[in-house]
């Protein structure tokens, strides 16, 4: 065995196969905490590789941040050959995820009943826009649903609706896709049986924004953005400006505000009866903050940081994502893995967030260059060495860029 399967057979999910159709984030994303967690997931691209590869700007490193520990094979699904070959690999999976628009893999004769006749055991991960319902066939986007389901009114401020700063529902629906799976996987374990599971962009948004819909309904009206209610329920519970960077600090509680009186030191409004209690602190809270803003403003904030965490208040600097590689307790203890972005751009880019008898899942392939294991995957499958060849020669398939230069230099 190579290191890798060694590293692999040591991991959860060892031993299941996956067929990872996915594209841009939500597909991808979920079959990346699949392939962190062991499984064997094979991502299926067009010849060329997935246009995600290729993207510019803000989406420039979609491919590379969620298609770590995968392998590579690029199949033409417009070609008859190509789907046969898809239907082979679906014989031997575990699980498929697809994230295509609506009705794609029904007409390409490999959607849920097509793939249940193949093998009755595969789970059947469709990633969309919507569940069943009335907006089920429309196309759907994380910024749409962000607007729709209520998510960007509450992030920016009033009369400014503005989408989260990350693709933050496309990883969660992939995130939930997860949960299905391994659900279905678990039930397969009695039933024998595979099953179609589901999840979607406009579904996962509601769900993020279940506390406040809850909250309208017990106060009888419409919450606020939160940008225009920040800490409305806390007292301190701000961005200040330092000397330097900006901090934030919460003081959410009475110990909180003893303690933080004590670090700064504030003995004055720690001992003043008008603020004796939380909700007296919360009234009187626009003299408290220009009372801190004032003095936060001659500290350097790394100061008001070390007083602060000593004193066990909750703060944080206000960072931006890439100085999150120095971070040192990302650093530590495996909460960075060393991704390859491109031939000649490395990076740490966060293991994925659990921990697993005290070990973080760790990385075992780098992102795979476009079919880069179709030669392999299908030789595995009972693909004949001379299929193989002539289905690359009539574009069919693509066997990557290293096999493709040696084949030429040959």
């Amino acid at each position: 065995m190579t290191a890798t399967a060694v590293a692999s057979a040591a991991l959860p999910l060892a031993g299941i196969r996956v067929l990872d159709f996915g594209h841009t984030v939500m597909g991808p994303s979920c079959g990346l905490v699949l392939a962190d967690l062991g499984a064997d997931v094979v991502r299926i691209e067009p010849p060329g590789g997935d246009r995600t590869r290729r993207l510019p700007g803000f989406a420039v490193g979609f491919f590379a941040s969620f298609n770590r520990n995968k392998r590579s094979v690029c199949i033409d699904l417009k070609q008859p050959d190509g789907r046969d070959l898809v239907r082979r690999l679906m014989g031997e999976a575990d699980v498929l995820i697809e994230n295509f628009a609506p009705g794609v893999m029904e007409r390409l004769g490999l959607g849920w009943e097509d793939a249940r006749a193949i093998n009755p055991r595969l789970v059947y991960c469709a990633l969309k826009g919507y569940l069943p319902g009335p907006y089920e066939h429309l196309p759907a986007l994380d910024e749409v649903v962000q607007m729709q389901a209520g998510l960007a009114y509450m992030t920016g401020p009033p009369g400014r609706p503005l989408r989260a700063g990350a693709s933050v529902v496309d990883i969660v629906g992939g995130m939930f896709g997860v949960i299905a799976i391994q659900a279905a996987l678990r039930d397969r374990d009695r039933t024998g049986q595979g099953q179609l599971v589901q999840s979607a962009l406009f579904e996962s948004t509601a769900f993020l924004v279940t506390q406040h819909m809850a909250a309208s309904a017990m106060v009888g009206a419409p919450v606020p953005p939160m940008p225009g209610r920040r800490g409305a329920a806390w007292c301190i519970y701000d961005v200040f400006e330092t000397a330097d960077d900006p901090v934030f600090i919460g003081v959410t509680s009475q110990a909180h505000w003893e303690r933080f009186c004590q670090a700064f030191p504030l003995d004055d409004l720690r001992d003043d009866p008008a603020l004796a209690t939380h909700d007296d602190r919360v009234r009187q809270k626009p003299r408290l903050i220009e009372r801190l803003a004032g003095l936060f403003a001659t500290i350097p904030v790394e100061e008001i940081l070390q007083r602060c965490r000593a004193a066990l208040i909750p703060c944080a600097p206000v960072a931006r994502p890439d100085q999150l590689f120095d971070d040192p307790h990302l650093n530590a203890a495996g909460g960075l893995v060393d991704v390859d972005l491109s031939a000649t751009v490395h990076a740490r880019l966060p293991a994925l967030p659990i921990a697993m008898d005290g070990v973080r899942p760790g990385l075992r392939r780098q992102p795979p260059a476009a079919g880069a294991d179709t030669r392999e995957i299908l030789a595995a499958a009972g693909v004949a060495a001379a299929e193989i060849d002539r289905l690359a020669a009539v574009g069919t398939i693509d066997l990557g860029v290293a096999e493709t230069s040696l084949r030429a230099a040959g």
